[in-house]
């Protein structure tokens, strides 16, 4: 079973406001579409098929109607009732959703789906996909959830690249290089996500950006890094403030050397 990293999601109250913000730091973000039958509607920035989804609510009535798709009861929860931005949720891409389904509840996980999702675009493109949940477990960091889509890989390139999804970013051949998440038990969490998607992290370091000890996961396409913080910096007071969550975005290749945080989250420009 092939695992890949699809996209990070972002909840903002007005997900167009990604564009300028984040223009002016050379990345491109375009707008995406609308989820007509979950009330919420993004726009993206793509580096190849990784992406970083900001995701609003457009219609509270209908997301408040969904129980199974996790995302929508978070992105209710999250941004309409408590009003937190901020990075939320990895999705994790793969090609035999139904199969791993079965895995996940033999290996005793409550799960949620395989639901179907679809995207209408401005243009009014429908795009299809296929979800499936995790249940989190209260307090601690929230699971990826993961998604088969309808196309495959070389099609989806092809139709980003005519649709005008992959213009370059300032830097031209930025990469999205990995996404970094904030816990309290680097091990425990390292060794639970190694064995969802069976990859062997990578030796322990220290970042001293973040002040913190980390370990990476390294997804194809976009790796996924873990840091428990030993001193004040960046990663104790997200942990402190919003607790076990992605809260930063590593871009490579950039010509730049910055981090900064904007959009209710941090960023790393190498």
């Amino acid at each position: 079973m092939k695992f890949s990293f699809d996209h990070l999601v972002w909840f903002q109250h007005k997900p167009e406001n990604a564009i300028q913000h984040l223009s002016e730091k050379g990345i491109h973000v375009v707008h995406g579409g609308r989820h007509e039958t979950w009330g919420t509607y993004n726009t993206l920035s793509y580096f190849d098929l990784s992406y970083i989804e900001f995701l609003g609510i457009e219609q509270r009535s209908i997301a408040e109607q969904h129980e199974e798709n996790r995302l929508i009861t978070q992105i209710v929860q999250q941004l309409s009732k408590e009003n937190r931005e901020g990075p939320a949720k990895i999705a994790i891409r793969v090609d035999q959703i139904n199969e791993l389904a079965i895995k996940l509840e033999n290996d005793g996980f409550t799960v949620y789906g395989p639901l179907p999702g679809q995207r209408v675009t401005a243009s009014g493109q429908v795009i299809r996909w296929t979800l499936l949940f995790i249940d989190d477990q209260p307090d601690l960091l929230s699971f990826p959830f993961f998604i088969q889509w309808e196309k495959s890989d070389k099609e989806r390139r092809s139709a980003f690249k005519e649709q005008g999804m992959l213009e370059r970013h300032s830097g031209a051949n930025s990469k999205f290089d990995s996404v970094c998440f904030v816990v309290r038990d680097l091990e425990e969490t390292i060794r639970t996500w190694g064995r969802l998607l069976n990859l062997t992290p990578s030796k322990e370091f220290r970042d001293e950006v973040l002040h913190a000890r980390c370990q990476k996961l390294e997804l194809p396409g976009t790796h996924l890094l873990f840091c428990t913080p030993i001193e004040k910096g960046p990663a104790e007071q997200v942990l402190n403030e919003r607790g076990e969550k992605p809260f930063l975005v590593n871009v490579s290749e950039t010509n730049q050397n910055s981090f900064f945080e904007l959009l209710n989250g941090y960023w790393r420009f190498q």
